[in-house]
C-alpha cells in the first residue's frame, strides 16, 4: 500500500500552530521567530514532510529557483563559481537551475526564454553581451538579474566583478616593470566576449603608456582548450629565436597552461626564455612547476555575490547594485626579468 502523504495539517497540528503559520515559515523564514523556525523546522524533519513546490509557486508567485546561464562547464573557473553560488542558494531555500550558451548570445537568449517558462525568479548572466530579444524578455517578464564577471558601475542593472580591463593593464605592467619590451599575448576568442576584449585592451593600454605596441604576429586569439592553446603558443615561437617575445600574457589560465607545456616541448626555460602570466588563479596554478604567476580572481565571492543580490531583491530588501571585487597579482615563478 502507498504510505500516507505528509501534509502541512499534519506539520502544523504537530508544532500546535496554524497552517498559516507554516506556510509563512517556508516562504519567508525572517517574518516568524527563530524559536518557532527551529521548532517547525524539526517538525518537518521528523514527519518528512515535503513542501508542495507546485502549491507554494501558485500562492505566492514565486518558485524559489534562480537560473544561471553559463558559456561553459568545460572551465574549472566556471565550475567553482557555480559550485559556491549553489551552496549560498541552497542554505536560502532556492534551488538552480543551470544551462550553457557556448558563447553565443543567441543561445543564451533561448535559454533565458526556456528558464522563464518555468518561472524561474531571478537569472544570472555572464557578462554583458547580450541580445536585445533577452533584453526585453527581461523588462517584460520583471525578472531580475545581474551580470557577473564584469563590473560595470555606469550601467542601470546589477553586476558582480572585476575591472578587467584595469587587471589586465596591471599584469602587462608588471612585466614591463620586470624589464620586457617584447611582450605578445594569447588572448581567449575575443568575439561575443566582453571580459576577453577588455582584458586585451588592458594589455594594449599598458604597452602604449610605455611607448611600447602588441606586435600583430605577437597576438593571437584561441578557445578555451589545453590543445588550442599550445598551437596558438606554437604559431607564436614559430618566428625565429631573435624574433619571439620575451614574456606573454595569456587570457586565462588554461591557456597559459598550454603555453607553459608547448615551452617545455620546445626544451624553453620558463621564465629564463620566456615569462608566462596567466589570470584567474585556478587551483592547478600554483601545484605547476614552474608556478604560474596570475591574476587572482575571487570567483567564490563574485558568484555568491550575484546570488545575494537576487535572494535580497526578490525579499524586498536593499541591495547594492554594482559590487567589485579585487583582483590582485599574485607573483610565483613563470615570470622574471628578461635575459640580457
Amino acid at each position: 500500500m502507498k504510505p500516507k502523504s505528509v501534509g502541512i495539517r499534519d506539520v502544523a497540528k504537530h508544532v500546535g500552530v496554524s497552517t498559516a503559520s507554516i506556510s509563512r515559515t517556508l516562504n519567508n523564514p525572517d517574518s516568524v521567530s527563530p524559536d518557532l523556525r527551529m521548532r517547525i523546522d524539526a517538525a518537518i524533519a521528523e514527519l518528512g514532510y515535503i513542501p508542495d513546490a507546485a502549491a507554494r509557486a501558485l500562492s505566492s508567485r514565486r518558485t524559489r529557483t534562480i537560473g544561471a546561464i553559463i558559456p561553459t562547464v568545460d572551465n574549472a573557473m566556471f565550475a567553482r563559481g557555480i559550485e559556491a553560488l549553489q551552496s549560498y542558494l541552497s542554505l536560502q531555500g532556492y534551488l538552480l537551475l543551470l544551462s550553457t550558451s557556448g558563447y553565443d548570445p543567441e543561445t543564451e537568449a533561448r535559454q533565458a526564454q526556456n528558464m522563464a517558462s518555468r518561472g524561474i525568479d531571478g537569472l544570472i548572466l555572464r557578462g554583458d553581451t547580450h541580445t536585445d530579444a533577452l533584453r526585453r524578455l527581461l523588462a517584460s517578464q520583471r525578472i531580475p538579474f545581474v551580470n557577473v564577471g564584469v563590473y560595470h558601475p555606469d550601467k542601470p542593472y546589477a553586476s558582480v566583478g572585476g575591472n578587467n580591463e584595469a587587471a589586465a593593464w596591471r599584469a602587462c605592467r608588471y612585466l614591463i616593470e620586470l624589464g620586457h619590451t617584447r611582450i605578445g599575448m594569447v588572448a581567449a576568442i575575443s568575439s561575443n566576449n566582453d571580459r576577453a576584449t577588455a582584458r586585451v585592451a588592458g594589455v594594449r593600454r599598458a604597452l602604449a603608456e610605455s611607448g611600447l605596441e602588441l606586435r600583430p604576429e605577437w597576438y593571437i586569439e584561441v578557445p578555451y582548450h589545453l590543445d588550442d592553446a599550445r598551437q596558438g603558443a606554437r604559431a607564436l615561437l614559430s618566428a625565429p629565436r631573435g624574433d619571439w617575445p620575451t614574456a606573454v600574457v595569456c587570457g586565462n589560465d588554461v591557456i597559459a597552461y598550454g603555453v607553459l607545456l608547448e615551452a617545455e616541448r620546445r626544451g624553453l626555460h620558463v621564465p629564463g626564455d620566456l615569462s608566462v602570466m596567466g589570470f584567474d588563479d585556478l587551483e592547478w596554478s600554483r601545484h605547476l612547476r614552474p608556478s604560474l604567476t596570475t591574476m587572482h580572481v575571487p570567483t567564490d565571492e563574485v558568484w555568491t555575490r550575484a546570488g545575494e543580490y537576487l535572494v535580497k531583491s526578490l525579499a524586498g530588501k536593499a541591495a547594492t547594485l554594482h559590487h567589485e571585487v579585487d583582483v590582485s597579482l599574485v607573483v610565483r615563478e613563470s615570470t622574471g626579468r628578461p635575459r640580457v
